[in-house]
């Protein structure tokens, strides 16, 4: 006999115009709603006579709310319009099919007014408490792969130099806290320095000024070793870390560093690491060349692999201005890897794993929708819980994808939220935080 406790008898039914899904958007969409970001896009964005060009701010809006959802496609944003989500928003959620117009009404200077949206937005959020202030302030630099399907893409129907049909853009990072303070979508076989120093000097200006008065570093990957880069920097007096590229004359001059050089760096083999320093002329042939150091750290290969029949040590060297002690310089350098878990986040947080348009303004834009919610997610762990860096994964868990009822009385709505949540302490402490921000709108 069947038990009366089967889940085969119970009953569902959709009829419930006051439930929410993801009601713990109220978070991220407060913080939105205070740094007066629908009146941003509305300001800076003008789309001409372009069939999605009405009500740009709301649009945005439902894209940004949409991926901070767990939204990685635009039919995704639809979520967004079920029960009562969208009285807890703020703003008038707007259809997929809408969307998909608006996205495609971008042209590349329309995406551009979308950069002076998120440059607005970052400086609004670090006077709210986001930003480093006066304190020293380490800048990123990397490129990412975004991997497409398909010769309708433009920009990306051809192999790049990793062999893989997609995007290459460009991604400044703040270090220690993972805020993409810029990004500019590229062509997929666009080589990795491709305008990285333009990218870089509007970057520097951007966080100079969302209100960084700090001493500024660049660290950055063999791939923007270039005189450009280094010049950048030098012009607007910011340090900089840079990995080489190591050609024969540079091999020679690290491997007559004297033996006595060396110290030993903690790793997991003893004695498997060293780091030592000299003195080199990056691009002697420049005018402006002038000496600065090299910092070198050399490895001893894996006991037992191929490559310890081959060679005595795997070098990794990387030139600077700045003042410090060798194995802090060399300890700082190799925390540039980082970068590489905020564009994870990017990529499998949000929804920049794929690009959804064949237009390319489209897929601009859609950068630029991901780097927003990502703040936004960032923003919203910093100033609302006090935290470090918490991925996106653990903020949608705990926070956004709360399920939540709508009741009115007295003229007065109220969001009714799971009893006994583990994270209830910190959804309350967040939002009170959120609010007390003054609105900028």
């Amino acid at each position: 006999m069947r038990s009366s406790h089967s889940l085969d008898r119970l009953d569902a039914a959709f009829d419930d115009d006051r439930l929410v899904a993801d009601a713990g958007l109220l978070l991220p969409a407060t913080l939105a709603q205070h740094l007066g970001l629908r009146e941003l896009v509305d300001e800076h964005v003008h789309l001409g006579a372009a069939a999605g060009a009405a009500n740009a701010g709301d649009k945005l809006l439902t894209l940004v709310l949409s991926a901070l959802a767990g939204g990685d496609c635009i039919d995704d944003a639809n979520a967004l319009r079920a029960g009562g989500t969208e009285r807890i928003l703020g703003f008038m959620v707007k259809a997929a099919s809408t969307l998909g117009t608006f996205l495609r009404s971008f042209r590349w200077g329309h995406v551009r007014q979308l950069d002076r949206v998120s440059r607005e937005l970052l400086g609004r959020a670090w006077g709210a408490g986001a930003g480093p202030g006066a304190h020293p302030f380490t800048i990123d630099l990397d490129s990412t792969i975004c991997e497409t399907y398909g010769l309708q893409k433009q920009g990306a129907r051809h192999h790049g130099y990793t062999h893989v049909r997609g995007y290459h853009p460009l991604l400044a990072i703040a270090a220690g806290t993972g805020d993409v303070l810029m990004a500019r979508l590229r062509e997929g076989r666009a080589n990795t320095a491709r305008g990285a120093a333009h990218f870089l000097g509007e970057t520097i200006g951007r966080v100079r000024s969302a209100g960084a008065t700090g001493q500024l570093t660049v660290r950055a990957d063999s791939g923007f070793y270039g005189h450009a880069v280094v010049a950048v920097c030098r012009a607007r007096k910011v340090r900089f870390s840079i990995t080489v590229r190591q050609h024969a004359s540079l091999r020679r001059l690290i491997e007559a560093i004297p033996e006595a050089a060396w110290t030993p760096i903690p790793y997991w083999i003893d004695g498997g690491a060293d780091v030592a320093e000299t003195v080199h002329v990056p691009f002697a042939d420049q005018k402006d060349a002038a000496p600065v150091r090299l910092i070198v750290r050399r490895v001893k290969p894996t006991p037992g692999s191929q490559l310890a029949l081959l060679t005595l040590y795997d070098y990794h060297a990387f030139i600077t201005d700045r003042e410090g002690e060798t194995l802090v310089l060399e300890a700082d350098h190799r925390r540039h890897a980082e970068i590489e878990n905020a564009i994870r986040d990017l990529k499998y947080g949000m929804a920049l794993n794929h690009l959804p348009s064949g237009k390319f303004g489209a897929n601009g834009a859609w950068l630029a929708v991901q780097v927003m919610a990502h703040n936004l997610a960032r923003w919203t762990a910093r100033i609302g819980l006090g935290a470090g860096i918490v991925t996106t994964k653990t903020l949608r868990r705990r926070l956004f994808a709360l399920a939540g009822r709508l009741t009115r009385s007295a003229r007065r709505w109220t969001l009714h939220l799971p009893e006994r949540w583990p994270w209830k302490a910190e959804f309350e402490q967040a939002l009170a935080r959120l609010r007390a921000i003054p609105l900028l709108a």
